[in-house]
């Protein structure tokens, strides 16, 4: 597979109100089928939004409720399809992305490692543990979730096993806009994969979010870019230049690790 059609859909999300955002990403899911898409990918928690006080009530187990809808989803559109949602875990909830095949197969969960305290998530969420990374169809994928972006530590490990891209889902807010749009960019430049990050838009709770989902090769450039809105944008994009970048500056050859990878923090 020498290309690959990814659709953006950028949700706004109605707080602690799944059924209605059920209804939105089913529309989104559809259309991006029909579209021809390989992936569709939706934004952090786009069931519920940050309604992290009823975290419990709103989370699900794994293979039942929203996973197995849209594991169900998956199936019926024959599209892979990855997003967060709140996760059951026992006693606990985490933010889980799963990453579910064309023929309803859960390939993978990523729980978020990085908690936000400023949303709180640290009070009601478990965090997880272990970074995820998939061989699927068009080569080794990695997921990550919002705050995760701040944190290259991540990224570069994804790097180092050959992962050909990251997605991930988010819920930035939109005073921080330029923050994500740097983040993704110099993310996508210092591990020469394809960075795939998906933001809600609009008023949730007290908080505006900035959408611009974008495509970034792993030269940096951005491939497409959404603006404040919701809406659903669909791209192709090149996997033979992941090859062509690393062989053109061939960083992973001239890493120095012994020097630097276990450096004390000042602080």
């Amino acid at each position: 597979m020498a290309k690959l059609s990814v659709t953006l859909a950028q949700m706004h999300i109605y707080l602690g109100d799944p059924k209605r955002n059920y209804y939105t990403m089913e529309k989104m899911t559809t259309e991006a089928a029909n579209r021809g898409s390989h992936l569709v990918v939706f934004p952090e928690l786009w069931s519920t939004g940050y309604a992290l006080p009823q975290a419990k009530e709103f989370a699900h187990v794994l293979n039942a409720g929203l996973f197995a809808q849209v594991s169900g989803l998956a199936k019926q559109n024959k599209i892979s399809i990855t997003g967060s949602m709140l996760e059951k875990r026992g006693i606990e909830v985490a933010n889980s992305a799963s990453f579910f095949a064309p023929n309803g197969r859960m390939m993978g969960i990523y729980r978020k490692i990085h908690l936000f305290k400023l949303m709180d998530e640290d009070k009601y969420l478990q965090p997880g543990s272990s970074p995820l990374s998939m061989d699927l169809p068009w080569g080794k994928t990695a997921l990550a979730i919002c705050y995760d972006l701040r944190f290259p530590e991540l990224f570069r490990r994804y790097a180092l096993d050959d992962v050909t891209m990251v997605i991930i889902p988010a819920e930035w807010p939109l005073e921080r806009i330029e923050h994500w749009r740097t983040l993704l960019i110099a993310r996508a430049i210092e591990n020469q994969c394809y960075m795939i990050g998906v933001n809600t838009v609009g008023q949730i709770g007290e908080t505006v979010f900035g959408g611009h989902s974008m495509i970034v090769d792993p030269w940096g450039k951005i491939v497409v870019e959404a603006g404040e809105t919701e809406q659903l944008i669909t791209a192709e994009i090149e996997l033979d230049l992941i090859d062509d970048v690393r062989k053109r500056i061939p960083v992973f050859e001239d890493r120095r690790p012994e020097t630097y990878e276990s450096i004390d923090l000042p602080f």
